[in-house]
């Protein structure tokens, strides 16, 4: 039963996301978001894991301490800014993403609260959520403020100005 629900859930996220990448103008990234998720090492977990209300990695996170799947998610995903983490002469470097996986990140964090909160949606919940579990110390700072840039304009100003100013963030910064 849980194979076709996660199944469903990654449809219903991947298509969110896809909506949403459109209106920012990341046709190919719309159409090939989150394709990892079908992966054996990712499927398997999400089925196991199922909950329907979170992601499944959170719960393999509780049963095992860790999550294979999100390592092998985030080693794939450029949109995840976990993925700009590197080591040079032997300390952690937080690498600024790129305009259009930062935009991708935005668009899958709308799309997530989304298919996960349903109903008790509101604008608001993308940014309640990063304040609430993104440490500032693990993102790179001008990828971070960007982020909460983004995400407060889309609680105080909504989803048409928010996805209108993401497209344009992601034209001036083309070549980045």
């Amino acid at each position: 039963m849980n194979f076709f629900k996660h199944l469903r859930t990654v449809g219903r996220h991947r298509s969110a996301v896809r909506k949403l990448c459109f209106k920012v103008g990341l046709i190919w990234q719309g159409l090939t978001h989150d394709l990892s998720k079908y992966s054996k090492a990712e499927f398997r977990a999400g089925v196991k894991y199922y909950q329907g209300f979170r992601s499944p990695q959170a719960k393999e996170r509780e049963v095992l301490g860790y999550s294979a799947a999100w390592l092998h998610h985030k080693g794939r995903n450029k949109h995840h800014f976990e993925y700009w983490e590197d080591f040079a002469d032997g300390k952690k470097v937080y690498v600024e993403m790129p305009a259009k996986y930062f935009a991708e990140m935005v668009c899958d964090r709308v799309a997530a609260s989304k298919i996960y909160l349903k109903d008790k949606y509101t604008d608001a919940s993308p940014l309640e959520y990063f304040e609430a579990r993104t440490d500032k110390e693990s993102i790179n700072p001008k990828t971070y403020e960007q982020l909460k840039y983004f995400l407060t304009m889309l609680k105080d100003e909504g989803e048409d100005k928010t996805f209108k100013e993401l497209k344009k963030f992601v034209k001036e910064n083309k070549k980045k």
